[in-house]
């Protein structure tokens, strides 16, 4: 029996406080199954990943998939670069995006939807150091906000 829903595998945390996100986009992508099977048990990394239009594909890079423990021949190059999939239309939009306005494509989270792995890729603007700076300053007035309201 297959299980429905959504669940999560990795965040790429790093990625939304380097960047801000400005769209989210849901791909596919394209493993072999030792890969599927050391997904599973979460040995997969985004954290330095990104992507980038190849010939009209998309493709992931610098994603770390460990290899599998018992697997033998079958294991992959850890680092290899991945393809994702979306459709043909997509894929020159957001190729058109990037080009044009000087934005990445980041991974954001990788997930099973249904029993497929599933990628959330964002078209993100890389932030500034004051930028960092000012999410710090209202992530920390929130919190203090918070624990004077709990006092009261």
């Amino acid at each position: 029996m297959r299980s429905k829903g959504t669940k999560s595998i990795a965040d790429n945390r790093k990625a939304r406080h380097d960047y801000f996100v400005l769209e989210t986009y849901e791909a596919g992508i394209e493993l072999v199954g030792t890969e599927v099977k050391s997904i599973r048990q979460g040995g997969v990394n985004l954290k330095d990943s990104w992507c980038s239009v190849d010939n009209g594909e998309l493709w992931v890079k610098g994603m770390h998939i460990s290899p599998y423990e018992k697997g033998n021949i079958f294991n992959r190059d850890p680092m290899r670069v991945r393809r994702l999939l979306m459709h043909r239309r997509e894929i020159n939009k957001l190729f058109g995006t990037v080009k044009q306005d000087g934005l990445s494509l980041i991974p954001l989270s990788l997930y099973f939807k249904d029993s497929k792995v599933k990628m959330q890729l964002g078209l993100c603007k890389g932030k500034k150091l004051y930028d960092k700076r000012n999410d710090a300053a209202n992530r920390d007035a929130k919190r203090e906000i918070e624990r004077n309201m709990k006092i009261r």
